[in-house]
Formats: structure tokens, C-alpha cells, sequence
């Protein structure tokens, strides 16, 4: 064992793999997945002594984690675009400018009466526990459903807040750097700066703009352009002005986000591989440097900053930004309620904590402890109480009946527009932006990108999703996306088409647990032939059984012509017709079909099924 501890390559080794493995881990457990690499962090470091980050990285351990830190910024600016704080609504706004200033103002003083924090220490503490995370959000509003308001706002107040915070952070960072000088450099020493940060960052930003929409850097190369331009653009920013680098890629990343003409969606494909390896890797080093002894000296102190930023500054925030909301109390509660920090107040404080050994600060190994227990604390409280609150609040969403549908063809739209004359939420995703202008053309709500990204997972609302529906010609993706909502969504809440039918292959071409999900419609009912129908005039028809139109005569009126794609019952619940579905539809209920003009009729497209299977009840 002590041969294994100390072979740096073997422990490196060992770091990705519990990495991968707490992801999995979330991933499994539907958690957020800071919490699992937080507590393997401080298992491995402080708990067993396993892991040393400081003996294993040495002198490289600060230039590494200053510039996994400064990727997460970079990626979070990206993600901030001005429009944001008003296209998202005023909460939004508010929350993330006057409500991240409330709970800075509250956490400072929390920090430095109840943990006895240097001033300028605790307002550094105050800066990074004003974020929330997305990454956090996200996971915990698919086990609580609140109502469509609420998910959204929580949503995008993490994904804007976060550059916004950090951004803060690194501010209050630098005028404590300034202030350790003799006071006539201080003012200098911080305008530098500043001057440094911005002005460098716009420069970058303008002109790693410039080359993406230019396409002067081949397309393979894109992403890995940016992220080297992105680290010179901090190096040189530090060689200019010390510490003023994070500031510069923050600037560099809002500018990108915002420059004209310039679509930054695919140069966030690389945090997904980042996150995975690089940034598990770091929660779970930074944590391994926690001491024992700090968490031990927080005391008493820490449960009560804690529940003045939980309970005091976060409803403070809420009620204050909640003017011109038209949020109800019981809503503006649950959103107090909800506030978890994540991988971005991780990030910095660690950093940061790193940075400030050489300044003597006193307390200032508390400052990681504590931003970590807000972590964790927020989480696990949060988490496992917020459907509770929610129920109790009476803002939980009705029982998804929403259908994403995967795939914008004309068949999926006219299927689309008909659900949602019935008052039933739909959206549309697709990676074909001629698909997605056409639905967004009908008013159909769309996802532009691969709905299985990251990104897609942090912005599209899926709240009133129970089903997915694959109708997509993208053969490779179909079983990748089907896999991943039946993980999201449950058993047996994806439904794709006939797989046999459309390739022209047999059942056995494909593994038996996915052939079974292939049962949309009906067994004749491929990508190819729908298409094809609605190109010949094809129509999507609503039929009311009644004593006088019974099932029998709804069969003998359209024969073949019928494809059925589901039935409505009286109380407006949806039953999507497939292959293994042998109940039938009863007086009262609505049968939707395609229905085939009658010149297109082909009587060898059912040969070998039954004269009703096209239309078999649902």
C-alpha cells in the first residue's frame, strides 16, 4: 500500500478512476455529482490520508488548479448572454444582480461576527457563496416538479448567476490582493487590474470571435483553438498583472457569448469531456486538502453562517427581487427554499485558499471548510426536503403528460400541432435547423442541438415531460437517445418506430431490450412510410366514438387508410397507440389517426397482418 501511495503516476491513475466512478455513481443515483466527489475527496485526504495533492503535484499543484479554475469560468461566462437578464423574466434579473448582492451583504457580516473572519476574508466568502449551480438545480428539479414558473427561473438564475458570482469573487479577490500592498499602490495595483482584465479579455474575446466566424481555424481544430487561446489569454494576463487572469477569461467568455453572429453552442461540446475527467479529478483533490482540524475549528459558528445564508439572506433575496414577478408567496417561498451551491463556489474558494497562503490572512484555512459545508449542506437539506416543501406549498407540476418528440419532420410536426390543440405540452428537438425553423415557423416550442447534451440537459425544461417520442431518421443517435430519457424519464417512457420496417432489417439485427421499444403505431408504421404518406396527402383526423360510431364502424369507414397514433379518453388523458397494446378505445373516446388519401392505398404494404393490424386498438 505505501508502495502504491507514493508512485505519483499510480495515484493519478487511481484519482481518475474513483472520478469516473463518482460519476457513475451520481449518474445512477440521479445526485448531483459534486456530492459524491466531495465526500470521495475527503475520504481519500483528510479521513485516510491516501492522498497527499501537495506531495503528489508539488510545485505544479497551483498552475494546474488555477487553470482548471480558469476553464470553469471560461465555460460559465460563455454561457451568460446579456440577454439572458431580460429574456428570462424579471425575476431572473433581479436575482442574479440585486439578489446576489443582498446575500453578499448578509453572508460578509455573518462570516466575519459568527466565524471571527477578517473583513476582507469574509466579503471574499460572501462573493462565492452568491452562486448557485446548474449543475445542482438541475437534478434536484426533476425529483421535486415544481410548476413550470419556478423550474425556470431556478434554472437560468444558475446558469446566469454563475459568471455573474464568480466574476464578484474575482473582484473582491483583487481589491484584497491591492489591499496587502502599502496603501499609495493599492489604488494603482487594483486599477492595473482591472484595466488589464477587461481590456485584454475584450481584446481576446473580439478575436477569438473574429476566427470562429471567419472559419479562419478548420473545424476539428475549433474547440481545441479556444481552450489554448483561452489558457495564453490567462498566462498572459498574469505575466502582465499578477492575479489578473481570471478576471480576463470571465471578460473573454461574456464577450464571445455576446459578439454577433457568433454561435459559441459548439465550442461548449469540450466542457462535457472536461467535467468528466479534468474538473471530477479537481473536486476530489481539492477536497483531499482539506484538514481535519479546520473542519473541527468551524464550530457552532459555521451552523449559524449557514443558516443565515440559507434561511436570511436567500428569502431576503427572493422577496426583494420579487416586485414586477407576478409570482404568488407560496411560489416565491419554494424559490427561497431552493438555493444549492456547486462546482463553481468549489472552484474558486480553493483557488483562492491556495492563493492566500503566502498573504497570512488570519482564518484564512477556514475559508475552503466552509464554502464546502455550504456545498453539501445545501444539497443534502435541500434535496431531500424540497419535495416535501413543495407539496406543502401546493407548486408541484400535475403528473407529466408533456411528450418531447425527437425528430422535426413534417410527420412530427402535424403530430405536434395536433397534441397541442389538445391542450397537451410538446416540444420538438432536433439537430437539423431546417426541421427547427419549420416548427418554430408553426409555433411549435423546439430544442435546437442534441437533446442528450449537456447543454440540453441544463436549458430545456422537462418538467411536464412523462414521454418521448423517436421519430427521427438518425439511426446511430435514436438508440443513444432512448437509452438516456428511459434513464431520465423511467421504463417504458420512450417509444420509438419500427426499427424492422424502416431498415428493411430482421428483429435480430438489433438487441432484443431495444426492439421492444420500436412499437410506435404500428409495425408498418417506419420513418420512411410516414414520411411518404404525408407527402401523398396524408391528414392527422380526430374520431369521437359514440353509441352510433362505435369502434367496429370506425374500422369499416377507414380500413387500411388508418394508421392509429393514440387515443384521448374522456378525462383528456393520452394513450399513445403501439404493436403490444391489445385495449380498445371505448364510447367517448377520441380516436387520432393518420389517415392515407384514398389513391395511396397499397394492398400489399399490410400483406402477411391481420386486415385490422394497422389500426389494432390502443
Amino acid at each position: 500500500m505505501e508502495q502504491f501511495v507514493s508512485n505519483p503516476m499510480a495515484m493519478l491513475v487511481a484519482v481518475g478512476i474513483v472520478s469516473i466512478a463518482c460519476q457513475y455513481l451520481a449518474y445512477i443515483l440521479k445526485l448531483p455529482a459534486i456530492l459524491p466527489l466531495l465526500l470521495a475527496g475527503l475520504t481519500l485526504g483528510p479521513v485516510t490520508g491516501v492522498l497527499d495533492p501537495d506531495a503528489l503535484f508539488g510545485d505544479l499543484l497551483f498552475p494546474l488548479v488555477s487553470l482548471a479554475v480558469a476553464i470553469i469560468l471560461f465555460e460559465g461566462a460563455l454561457t451568460l448572454k446579456l440577454t439572458d437578464l431580460a429574456g428570462h423574466g424579471t425575476m431572473v434579473r433581479n436575482l442574479c444582480t440585486l439578489g446576489a448582492l443582498v446575500t453578499w451583504a448578509i453572508a460578509t457580516p455573518a462570516a466575519h461576527y459568527l466565524l471571527g473572519m477578517p473583513m476582507q476574508l469574509a466579503a471574499l466568502f460572501g462573493a462565492i457563496v452568491t452562486v448557485t449551480g446548474p449543475t445542482v438545480i438541475v437534478p434536484m428539479l426533476r425529483t421535486v416538479r415544481p410548476n413550470s414558473r419556478i423550474s425556470n427561473i431556478l434554472r437560468w438564475e444558475g446558469i446566469v448567476i454563475d459568471p455573474i458570482g464568480a466574476l464578484l469573487a474575482v473582484l473582491v479577490y483583487e481589491y484584497i490582493v491591492a489591499a496587502q500592498n502599502p496603501f499609495e499602490h493599492s489604488l494603482i495595483i487594483l486599477l492595473k487590474v482591472v484595466v488589464i482584465g477587461f481590456g485584454l479579455g475584450a481584446f481576446m474575446g473580439y478575436f477569438v470571435g473574429r476566427l470562429l466566424r471567419n472559419n479562419w481555424v478548420p473545424h476539428y481544430l475549433r474547440n481545441t483553438a479556444v481552450l489554448t487561446l483561452m489558457l495564453g489569454a490567462y498566462a498572459a494576463s498574469d505575466l502582465m498583472e499578477h492575479e489578473s487572469g481570471l478576471l480576463t477569461v470571465t471578460v473573454m467568455g461574456i464577450w464571445m457569448a455576446n459578439m454577433k453572429g457568433l454561435d459559441v453552442d459548439d465550442i461548449l461540446e469540450f466542457k462535457e469531456t472536461l467535467s468528466v475527467l479534468l474538473i471530477s479529478a479537481l473536486f476530489i483533490l481539492l477536497a483531499a486538502r482539506v484538514e481535519l482540524f479546520t473542519l473541527g475549528q468551524l464550530g457552532w459558528g459555521a451552523i449559524l453562517v449557514l443558516g443565515a445564508i440559507m434561511y436570511i439572506a436567500r428569502p431576503l433575496s427572493v422577496f426583494l427581487s420579487a416586485p414586477g414577478s407576478g409570482l404568488n408567496w407560496r411560489e416565491l417561498a419554494m424559490l427561497s427554499w431552493i438555493a444549492p451551491r456547486g462546482i463553481v463556489a468549489a472552484a474558486v474558494s480553493a483557488l483562492f485558499a491556495l492563493k492566500m497562503e503566502s498573504f497570512g490572512l488570519p482564518k484564512s484555512e477556514l475559508l475552503v471548510p466552509m464554502v464546502f459545508l455550504v456545498i453539501i449542506a445545501t444539497v443534502v437539506i435541500q434535496s431531500l426536503t424540497s419535495k416535501t416543501v413543495a407539496k406543502l406549498l401546493d407548486v408541484r407540476a400535475p403528473y407529466p403528460n408533456g411528450f418531447l418528440i425527437f425528430g422535426g419532420s413534417r410527420f412530427a410536426r402535424m403530430l405536434a400541432k395536433d397534441l397541442m390543440d389538445k391542450d397537451v405540452p410538446v416540444r420538438i428537438a432536433d439537430t437539423n435547423w431546417n426541421a427547427i425553423r419549420e416548427a418554430r415557423m408553426e409555433n411549435i416550442p423546439t430544442y435546437y442541438g442534441n437533446p442528450i447534451s449537456e447543454h440540453a440537459s441544463l436549458t430545456m425544461d422537462l418538467s411536464t415531460t412523462g414521454k418521448v417520442l423517436v421519430l427521427s431518421p438518425y439511426r446511430q443517435l435514436n438508440p443513444i437517445v432512448t437509452y438516456h430519457f428511459e434513464h431520465e424519464l423511467g421504463d417504458g417512457a420512450v417509444l420509438g418506430l419500427s426499427d424492422a420496417a424502416q431498415e428493411g432489417r430482421a428483429r435480430h439485427r438489433v438487441s432484443e431490450d431495444y426492439a421492444r421499444k420500436l412499437e410506435l403505431f404500428s409495425e408498418n408504421a417506419s420513418y420512411s412510410r410516414l414520411a411518404s404518406l404525408v407527402a401523398q396527402g396524408a391528414t392527422i383526423r380526430t374520431t369521437r366514438l359514440t353509441d352510433e360510431f362505435t369502434l367496429d364502424d370506425y374500422r369499416e369507414t377507414y380500413g387500411n387508410r388508418a394508421t392509429r397514433l393514440y387515443a384521448v379518453d374522456p378525462q383528456g388523458k393520452i394513450y399513445i397507440h403501439t404493436i403490444s397494446d391489445a385495449s380498445e378505445p371505448k364510447e367517448d373516446w377520441q380516436i387520432v389517426s393518420l389517415i392515407a388519401p384514398e389513391k395511396t392505398l397499397e394492398p400489399s404494404s399490410n400483406k402477411g397482418l391481420p386486415p385490422d393490424s394497422a389500426v389494432s386498438a390502443s
